[in-house]
């Protein structure tokens, strides 16, 4: 068998293994000109694709019910009718979540495989990783000194974002939702800080003790009543970037909270979403500078890796349940 998973149904809620259904796959008997036979080698979970189940306008169109869930595959060769191709190469595209598959050879990338492991064009040196650098360094501009707090810190782009605000020479809070997570945030990342959210009563008070002097830029991932507390203690001039909001994704009504006009108005500060193709110009420079930062020691990463294509349901709703101690992916 072929396996590829289907998005079965549209979650409303929270999304559980009813939503997929894995099927077989057929593949063509012959390649036509310019394509590729891909055997999938790792495969990427990422909580963007929980907005992509419903069927609502945003900045990518949405997964079709039957068809099958498309996101970050890195794959091998196995058959090559394209010239810039052989087999054995590796390559990174967005992809069908599918053992093999037929693609065209324009629609992927090859990997060096010398310059770092294969999972990490999925992590540090793929969407996640580009998403912590120009959301922090084009948008937040930080700058020595200042006070840079990061939820989801434990994360794929959370942990990123902490580590680069350090090269960067600033103090780094961070919040997560486990002690396990914040003793890595600490002990392996260095985060000044931590906060967990999930034994923390009163957030207000939290973020007032580990920022005493106030936040110049919130690294927003997570959305909700976190973001409420911090933006109570946000500077003049403060900067907030808005990455993801995970912590409403499975939301089945609208979120009420704090309104951020007055606290923007008062610190002159600056709000601001983004979403990494925004700077897909800039991708080379990103990449480039991450992998100097991760072989020079200043970038750590740290992986959750599932085993087998069977576990990629499993996987992607363990994002929700915050499962995952930086990049969560399933190896194929």
């Amino acid at each position: 068998m072929n396996k590829q998973i289907l998005l079965k149904s549209r979650p409303v809620g929270m999304v559980g293994k009813e939503h997929f259904e894995t099927v077989d796959a057929l593949l063509p008997k012959r390649l036509n000109e310019g394509e590729l036979l891909l055997k999938a080698r790792f495969i990427s979970v990422d909580p963007y694709m929980r907005g992509r189940m419903n069927d609502v306008k945003s900045y990518v169109a949405p997964f079709e019910v039957g068809k099958p869930i498309v996101g970050g595959v890195v794959a091998e060769v196995v058959e090559s009718n394209h010239i810039d191709f052989l087999p054995g190469d590796m390559v990174l595209g967005n992809l069908t979540w599918t053992e093999l598959q037929v693609v065209n050879g324009a629609l992927v990338k090859k990997l060096q495989k010398d310059l770092a492991p294969l999972s990490c064009y999925l992590g540090i040196l793929g969407m996640p990783g580009l998403t912590a650098y120009f959301g922090l360094l084009h948008i937040g501009e930080p700058k020595a000194g200042e006070t840079v707090v990061v939820s989801g810190a434990a994360g794929a782009v959370g942990s990123v974002v902490g580590q680069i605000a350090k090269i960067k020479g600033c103090r780094v809070v961070g919040i997560a939702g486990s002690d396990d997570k914040n003793a890595y945030l600490k002990n392996d990342l260095h985060f000044d800080e931590v906060i967990n959210y999930r034994t923390t009563k009163d957030m207000s008070a939290a973020i007032a003790t580990a920022c005493p002097d106030g936040v110049d830029i919130y690294y927003d991932n997570v959305g909700g009543d976190i973001s409420d507390a911090v933006l109570q203690h946000i500077n003049k001039y403060a900067r907030i970037i808005i990455c993801g909001q995970i912590s409403m994704y499975n939301s089945t009504q609208a979120s009420v909270g704090i309104r951020p006009q007055v606290a923007l108005i008062k610190n002159s500060a600056f709000m601001k979403g983004f979403v990494v193709s925004d700077f897909a110009e800039y991708f080379p420079e990103g990449i480039k500078q991450l992998a100097v930062w991760l072989s020079s020691g200043q970038l750590k990463h740290q992986e959750t890796v599932m085993k087998g294509f069977d576990a990629l349901p499993d996987a992607f709703i363990g994002l929700f349940r915050g499962d995952n101690i930086g990049k969560l992916l399933v190896e194929i």
